[in-house]
C-alpha cells in the first residue's frame, strides 16, 4: 500500500557526455595544479637557483652572513666550505651551502 515497485534501470543508459563529464570533474584538479605551480613551485626553483649561483660566486674577500648569523670575510675557498675570518684572528670553516648572504668586496653597509 505505502510502497511502489521498483524497477531496476537497464545498462544501456549512460550519463550524457561521457568524455566531457570526466573532463569537468578534472578540471578544478587541473586548475589546481597550475596556480601551485605559479605560485609555489615556480618561485622556490628561481630561490634555489639564485642560492646556488650565489655560493658559486662566492670568492676571497667578500663578506658572507651565514644561516646561523655569523657575519665575516672570506680567507680562503674550498669546493664544498669556505674559511671565514669572523673577528681578527679567530676563523671558523662553514659549509658553503649554509650562506645566506653574500656581499661582494667593498660593498660598504648603509649606515656608514
Amino acid at each position: 500500500m505505502f510502497s511502489s515497485p521498483a524497477y531496476a534501470q537497464s545498462g544501456a543508459a549512460q550519463a550524457p557526455g561521457g568524455l566531457s563529464a570526466i573532463l569537468v570533474q578534472f578540471a578544478p584538479l587541473l586548475l589546481i595544479f597550475v596556480i601551485f605551480y605559479f605560485l609555489l613551485i615556480r618561485p622556490q626553483s628561481r630561490r634555489v637557483k639564485e642560492h646556488r649561483d650565489m655560493i658559486m660566486a662566492v670568492k676571497r674577500n667578500d663578506v658572507a652572513v651565514t644561516t646561523g648569523g655569523l657575519i665575516g670575510k672570506v680567507t680562503k675557498v674550498e669546493e664544498g666550505e669556505i674559511e671565514l675570518e669572523i673577528a681578527a684572528g679567530t676563523r671558523v670553516r662553514v659549509v658553503k651551502s649554509m650562506l645566506s648572504e653574500v656581499r661582494p668586496h667593498g660593498a660598504k653597509p648603509a649606515n656608514d
